[in-house]
């Protein structure tokens, strides 16, 4: 069995959401999944799992939370290499930026990275929650 983790920073409870969808969706997959905020979570548990799955919404200008899940992604991109990687998040303003400038920074860590990042606008409906539930199973049986 697969061992995921779904890593995730939220301010508003959208991308917190969204989080516990992709990790019903990793579960119904058949993987062991944990549900972590980034508080709880150390770039040096990235080895303790199959893939990780990142969230975080957009903030100021389209970048990372810079105060609890930009310094553990630094970390990160030193421990991801070969590791299997999606990315998802919520937004509110702008088209995504924030999202591509992550996918590449992914990229460039040498992450295996699945497909393209997940993101909703705003509140996910019931129909963004099941595509965040259809992303973690996707992903949980990629791996």
């Amino acid at each position: 069995m697969s061992k995921v983790a779904v890593v995730y920073w939220s301010g508003t409870g959208n991308t917190e959401a969204m989080a516990k969808a992709i990790a019903d969706g990793v579960k119904e997959a058949g993987a062991e999944e944990a549900l972590l905020e980034v508080s709880n979570f150390s770039a040096e548990r990235i080895a303790d799992y199959d893939g990780v799955i990142f969230g975080c919404p957009a903030m100021g200008a389209e970048e990372l939370e810079e105060d609890s899940f930009e310094p553990m992604w630094k970390e990160a991109e030193g421990k991801i290499k070969d590791v299997p990687v999606a990315l998802f998040g919520s937004y509110g303003w702008g088209g995504g930026e924030w999202m591509k400038t992550w996918e590449e920074r992914a990229k460039t860590a040498g992450a295996k990275l699945f497909g393209d990042g997940l993101i909703i606008e705003n509140t996910p409906d019931d129909n963004g929650l099941a595509d965040c539930k259809k992303f973690g199973n996707d992903f949980a049986k990629s791996i």
